[in-house]
């Protein structure tokens, strides 16, 4: 008999526990292992050398801090069965499982506009057949159908498990300190009123500084300029190459990857056609890179300059801007592009990628941070706080952005 009880040492928490036969089975399953082959932060690692850690390791550090929340709540007085305790690891556990490669960069490239939490969905139901109906309870928790819905807020509110170990993890990864959340303490002060998750006062500070942290590691590394830039330049590979296929162009492609790039699949298709799932089960950030590196050698110039120049790190230059370009600026840029020797009108939008990004630490209408006073009084933390920063942070930013590339160098 293989002990299926087994620790995992993790980098951020030490030790973590795998805690029943049911969890182990789902780790060792082919859908969870491939999350071994996505990064967690695309293409970040262009910008912090060390963001190398992977879905894989983020959703095993959210299952750890599920746990620890938990236990923190059944030591208050409430009670959580061993189906919960387990259900709710597992939901925790594959709440990532629906990401492609790259994680966010290629979300709506791959399949058009559907967000990972769908496909998610998909594969925990495709789980629970494999299963014989073992994660019902969890996909119940997942998607907010179960009867006590602060398991759901664990899983996925603006103050659950995911979020607390992606700042913690990513922090800890990039070395950008100010995402270490003290998410130890987060934790310790959850209680639970009405079925709905609340934090106790005397938690405030610590949720100020996770609601700051957020806002922070945003500007610094999901959304850091260089990384938006080399995100760019992959789309418009994953845009060109599909272009040369719907050609009828002999563009290199891994069978999965191709099944993708040569066809739009719609999300209904997705879900009746279970070729599109199997594909997608079998695909990871090394589908895109081999083909990448395959493509620099194409005859297209195009596709394979610009894969030329993303292997080698020669990043388009970008500008961020609080205001819209003004469009003498952005003739400006056309021109300089267009005086390049062998250039023409129709390279320039590959060449030349224009773009919003926005940053929304706390929004309240969404689903607010509920602050148990020591009254009894349940309230929103931008109430409750005396910090004028939390009214601050429900403030959604918006940027602009415009990237191009200098010193392109065309094949005749």
């Amino acid at each position: 008999m293989i002990n299926k009880r087994k620790i995992i040492n993790d980098p951020v928490y030490g030790f973590i526990n795998i805690t029943s036969e049911l969890i182990y089975d789902l780790i060792e399953h082919p859908y969870y292992q491939r999350l071994r082959r996505i990064k967690q932060l695309g293409m970040a690692e262009y910008v912090y050398p060390g963001a190398l850690h992977t879905r894989f390791h983020h959703a095993l550090g959210a299952m750890h801090l599920m746990q620890e929340a938990l236990q923190t709540l059944s030591q208050k007085g409430h009670h959580i069965s061993e189906d919960e305790l387990e259900s709710a690891q597992i939901a925790i556990l594959l709440h990532d499982i629906g990401h492609g490669p790259f994680s966010h960069v290629l979300e709506h490239h791959i399949l058009n506009h559907v967000p990972h939490e769908e496909i998610s969905f998909l594969l925990m139901k495709e789980l629970n057949r494999q299963f014989e109906g073992k994660l019902s309870l969890a996909i119940n928790m997942f998607t907010g159908n179960y009867a006590r819905p602060f398991f759901n807020q664990l899983i996925s509110s603006q103050l659950d498990v995911d979020r607390m170990d992606y700042l913690n993890r990513d922090s800890f990864f990039t070395g950008v300190r100010e995402g270490n959340i003290g998410a130890d303490r987060i934790l310790k002060m959850l209680d639970i009123v009405d079925n709905q998750l609340v934090v106790e006062q005397k938690g405030i500070y610590s949720v100020e500084n996770f609601l700051t942290a957020r806002r922070l590691m945003y500007w610094q590394v999901y959304l850091h300029k260089t990384s938006i830039c080399a995100e760019a330049m992959l789309s418009q590979i994953i845009r060109r190459a599909r272009e040369l296929l719907k050609q009828g162009e002999d563009v290199f492609t891994t069978e999965n990857f191709g099944l993708f790039l040569k066809n739009e699949v719609t999300f209904d298709e997705f879900k009746s056609d279970r070729k599109y799932l199997q594909a997608f089960t079998e695909l990871d950030d090394h589908d895109v890179w081999a083909c990448i590196k395959m493509w620099t050698k194409h005859p297209d110039s195009l596709l394979s300059s610009i894969c030329t120049k993303l292997l080698d790190r020669k990043l388009y230059k970008i500008i961020i801007s609080e205001e819209p370009f003004e469009d003498s600026f952005l003739e400006k840029i056309k021109n300089d592009f267009l005086s390049q020797e062998g250039i023409n009108e129709d390279n320039l939008p590959y060449f030349m990628v224009q773009g919003t990004i926005s940053n929304e630490a706390y929004l309240s209408e969404k689903q607010a941070i509920n602050i148990l006073t020591k009254n009894k009084l349940v309230i929103d933390i931008a109430d409750a706080s005396d910090l004028p920063t939390i009214k601050a942070l429900s403030n959604v930013v918006k940027k602009y952005y415009i990237c191009w590339a200098k010193d392109v160098y065309l094949r005749e």
